[in-house]
C-alpha cells in the first residue's frame, strides 16, 4: 500500500501553459473571424486531448493580445460544476475558454488607441511568457512534488523587435528554471524569438504548412511529455536565427556594436551608450 505522502506525480505528468495568439490584426489580414474560427477549433480538441491523457495532467491557458494578456482557463482551479456542462457537446473547460475569450479580445481592443493601432501588429508576447514563468515559479515553490512544466507558444503575429530585451530576458529565466518553451507558428513567416527560445530551452519548434493541418501537429508534436520525448525523434529546426534587435533602432542586426558595461546592442558607434551612460 501506497504511503499517504507517496508522490502522486510520475514523469509523464506535465503542467501545460499554451500562451495563444489573439491578435486581431493578424487575424484580420488572415480572413478575420473565419481564420480564427478554423484556429480555436484545431486548438480546443488539442487542449481537451491533453486533460485526457492523463488525470493529473494541469492545463493553463493564457490570452496574447495586442496590448494585454490574461489568464483564460486554470484546471487545477476549475469546479465539478464547470466541467460537467456541456452545450451540443462542446465539454464545460472549452465554453469556460471561449466565453473569456470573447471577453478578453473585447477588452484588449478597448486598450487599443484608434490613431496607433494600424502600425501595431505585433503581440504581447513578452508580457504572457513572463505571466507563464510567475505562474511555474509558483507551482515549483510549493514543495518538491509537482508536475513537469512547460509552456507551448501558439505565434500568429510577427515579432515586436521592441519586446527583444523582455523577451530574451524570459527566455533565460525558463532556461535557469529547466523549463522547455516549445513554439506552433502558424504566422506567414518564422519567429526569429521563439527559434531561439525553444533551442535554448531545449524545446521543439514547429511551422505547420496549412492551418487545416494544426491538431495534427499538435496532437503528434506537442501533446507529448517531457519524459516520453527521450524515447521520441522530434522534429528539428533547420536553421535558427540568433540575429539580436538593437536599442536604437529595435531592428535585427547581424553585426552591432556592444556596451562593455551593460551589453546594450547598436547598430552603429555611439561615444556614449544611452541606456547605462
Amino acid at each position: 500500500m501506497a504511503s499517504a505522502t507517496s508522490n502522486p506525480y510520475t514523469d509523464d505528468v506535465s503542467l501545460l501553459i499554451v500562451l495563444m495568439d489573439t491578435n486581431p490584426y493578424f487575424w484580420g489580414a488572415m480572413n478575420g473571424a473565419a481564420a480564427f474560427s478554423q484556429f480555436l477549433n484545431q486548438v480546443l480538441p488539442f487542449l481537451n486531448s491533453i486533460l485526457l491523457l492523463n488525470q493529473l495532467n494541469q492545463l493553463v491557458v493564457i490570452a496574447t493580445g495586442v496590448n494585454s494578456c490574461d489568464y483564460l482557463y486554470d484546471s487545477s482551479r476549475v469546479g465539478h460544476e464547470s466541467e460537467k456542462r456541456s452545450t451540443k457537446g462542446i465539454p464545460g473547460h472549452s465554453l469556460e475558454i471561449l466565453q473569456k475569450l470573447e471577453d478578453f479580445i473585447a477588452k484588449d481592443q478597448q486598450l487599443s488607441n484608434s490613431d496607433e493601432a494600424p502600425g501595431k501588429i505585433c503581440s504581447l508576447l513578452s508580457g504572457s511568457l513572463s505571466l507563464a514563468l510567475c505562474y511555474i515559479q509558483r507551482i515549483l515553490r510549493t514543495g518538491p512534488v509537482h508536475p513537469q512544466p512547460r509552456i507551448l507558444c501558439l505565434q500568429a503575429s510577427p515579432d515586436g523587435s521592441e519586446q527583444y530585451v523582455a523577451i530574451m530576458n524570459a527566455i533565460f529565466s525558463a532556461q535557469r528554471s529547466m523549463v522547455p518553451i516549445d513554439s506552433c507558428v502558424v504566422g506567414s513567416e518564422d519567429s526569429a524569438f521563439l527559434q531561439q527560445a525553444s533551442y535554448i530551452t531545449g524545446g521543439v519548434y514547429q511551422k505547420p504548412q496549412h492551418l487545416d493541418g494544426l491538431f495534427q501537429c499538435l496532437s503528434m508534436v506537442f501533446a507529448t511529455d517531457l519524459h516520453s520525448r527521450r524515447f521520441l525523434k522530434l522534429p528539428t529546426p533547420t536553421g535558427v536565427d540568433f540575429r539580436a534587435s538593437c536599442f536604437c533602432h529595435k531592428e535585427p542586426i547581424g553585426m552591432g556594436y556592444v556596451c562593455s558595461v551593460c551589453l546594450s546592442i547598436f547598430c552603429k558607434y555611439h561615444t556614449k551608450c544611452s541606456t547605462c551612460g
